[in-house]
């Protein structure tokens, strides 16, 4: 099956384990750019106003091997309680295409719960796998574990 990681990383946490699980599966992954500037504090504040709104942004997409995939593996920074604003836009602008789906967020700090549940209403798809990681494990290396496990269950539910 053909997987894909898609993320959008402000300060790098979510793409290191976005790479992390890429690396895991040897599947492609693909950065989400967020074309309003979400740098330094003001960047900081107004992303979050703009997920706790649950407004969406324009986006532009990396480019990829495949135009369409098997399984779409989703991941975002907590803002708010709530996914960034470019996964949000991304998730409603291809939910028709997303087959199989797993989500993976990390956070500062508090609960993940929410913000994921918050993707499977979006994408109106129920993820197979879900990962949430805090940023204290990123920094420490500790949530390489994490990710194992996470993408040997995707591994087991994506088999042919």
């Amino acid at each position: 099956m053909k997987t894909i990681v898609v993320y959008y990383s402000r300060t790098g946490n979510t793409r290191k384990v976005a790479k992390a699980i890429a690396g895991e599966l040897g599947c492609e992954s693909k950065k989400i750019t967020d074309l309003k500037d979400r740098s330094g504090v003001l960047g900081y504040i107004s992303g979050g106003k703009d997920a706790i709104s649950k407004k969406l942004t324009k986006i532009k997409e990396e480019k990829t091997k495949y135009k369409s995939y098997d399984v779409y593996i989703i991941g975002t920074p907590v803002w708010g309680s709530n996914p960034c604003p470019a996964i949000r836009t991304y998730l409603l602008e291809n939910k028709k295409k997303l087959k199989k789906v797993a989500f993976f967020c990390t956070a500062g700090g508090g609960t993940m719960e929410s913000t994921l549940l918050e993707m499977e209403k979006i994408s109106e798809k129920t993820p197979f796998a879900t990962l949430p990681i805090q940023a204290a494990e990123i920094k420490k290396e500790g949530f390489k574990d994490h990710v194992h496990l996470f993408a040997k269950k995707i591994k087991l539910k994506t088999k042919k």
